[in-house]
């Protein structure tokens, strides 16, 4: 996707540790234009897979997803990574390593929200290692719901998320795939 590909290159970072920061248009401060294009792609992408329900993790797979639900005219549900006072125990829960932040979490999704007969559309911002999607995945098999895609604002096709997913039978769809971040430079995949 162009204007996703110019944003990464206009506005993102290059960190030490192949780390991309985006902040200024999705992990932080958001695009909402850009985001709507995003939702867009993913729709039409997805359009005939049947998908009742799109879920992702809080808090940067948000903005994506609500903006494919908004095209979608479906529900988002996103995982929550802490409980709060008023949510019970009545939950489906997984653990979630972050690379960026260098810690475990558990992400859960309230039961009364998903069940066996959903087909799921997985959105995220980011995909890595595939930890954040895995976990989504496990919590989708727990109650039984079919996982119908899985759509990524930025792959980094260096890495061994995509490859697992794609070999785990997942239909994936990333609308950035990063080659290379070597150098401080970003470097895309045809």
């Amino acid at each position: 996707m162009q204007e996703l590909e110019k944003a990464i290159l206009d506005k993102g970072t290059v960190l030490p540790g192949n780390i991309l920061k985006v902040n200024s248009f999705l992990n932080h401060q958001v695009d909402p234009a850009l985001m709507y294009q995003v939702g867009k792609e993913f729709a039409d992408y997805f359009k005939e897979f049947g998908i009742t329900k799109i879920i992702t993790v809080e808090t940067s797979g948000i903005a994506p997803a609500v903006m494919t639900g908004l095209v979608m005219n479906l529900p988002v549900v996103f995982a929550k990574k802490n409980k709060s006072l008023t949510v019970q125990d009545n939950v489906y829960a997984a653990e979630v390593y972050s690379y960026t932040k260098q810690t475990t979490n558990q992400i859960y999704i309230e039961k009364q929200f998903l069940n066996s007969t959903d087909k799921v559309l997985i959105i995220d911002d980011f995909l890595a290692n595939g930890e954040a999607t895995k976990g989504l995945i496990n919590i989708c098999n727990q109650v039984k719901a079919s996982v119908s895609g899985i759509g990524i604002v930025i792959e980094k096709s260096f890495q061994p998320g995509a490859d697992w997913l794609k070999e785990h039978g997942y239909q994936v769809k990333s609308l950035a795939r990063i080659k290379s971040l070597a150098n401080n430079k970003v470097e895309f995949k045809d």
